[in-house]
């Protein structure tokens, strides 16, 4: 029934156009509710916040892994897996270590340095050598001398020392550094001294480091001391050298 009383009453129906545009807010009100929009580029933060993670980890440890291979990873994790089964390490340096190329063999080395796995560093050197592609390098000596200091391994040390020396190398300061610093550490000072003495011999500018660190790590020796002392004021005729009282170590 009311269905046809609307059909039947005298108003006008409108068109649906115009009843949309009658329902429809004006386009000024609907930007009067608009959300703002926010433009992010590629670049600049949001917020002050980076918008974007790659999921990598941060830092030096991810800047060192990303150049190995994963082949170098491998070898790596193998390694270390085997490195207290002296057989089980031998057959995996045999068939994986000895198949990398150079470059990742090297990668290998360096990483095991930086993570302070001197042992096996010293065991990949050893198959870094007998390579046809290995010629003698001051650098691959150095680092590995130096890791090995830094670990108290004196004597694996000086082993490569006298190979770094018969192959007619010739370490830098920062290497002989480290290694009188290894000795003084390791409570070997009569050792640092020979480093000492075979540092006077070297070609290469003298710097101070090194005689400052004999000087700090032989307080205790007063007469030891004394000959660096000595040869310091020569070389550095305007820098100074501290000597604390005496008595703070006993001397008198």
């Amino acid at each position: 029934m009311a269905i046809r009383a609307f059909s039947r009453s005298k108003i006008p129906i409108f068109p649906a156009k115009i009843l949309q545009y009658l329902i429809k807010p004006s386009v000024n009100e609907y930007r009067k509710f608009q959300f703002p929009v926010l433009e992010v580029g590629l670049n600049k933060p949001l917020f002050g916040l980076k918008h974007y993670h790659d999921g990598r980890p941060r830092g030096p440890l991810w800047r060192g892994k990303k150049l190995i291979g994963k082949e170098a990873l491998f070898v790596i994790s193998g390694l270390k897996r085997f490195k207290d089964d002296e057989e089980k390490l031998r057959k995996f340096i045999k068939s994986h270590v000895l198949r990398l190329l150079k470059m990742d063999m090297i990668a290998v080395l360096t990483e095991l340095e930086r993570q302070e796995e001197v042992a096996l560093a010293v065991e990949v050197f050893r198959v870094i050598q007998k390579q046809d592609w290995y010629k003698p390098d001051v650098y691959l000596y150095k680092d590995l001398i130096v890791a090995l200091a830094k670990c108290k391994k004196m004597d694996d040390a000086m082993q490569l020392w006298e190979s770094m020396k018969r192959e007619e190398l010739f370490p830098d300061y920062q290497t002989y550094t480290e290694v009188i610093r290894g000795f003084l550490r390791f409570g070997s000072p009569a050792d640092a001294m020979n480093i000492y003495e075979d540092m006077k011999k070297s070609p290469d500018p003298p710097e101070e480091l090194p005689f400052r660190i004999l000087l700090k790590g032989l307080l205790p020796h007063p007469l030891l001391r004394n000959r660096v002392k000595q040869d310091f004021e020569e070389i550095f005729p305007d820098r100074n050298v501290y000597d604390p009282p005496e008595e703070i170590f006993g001397v008198h």
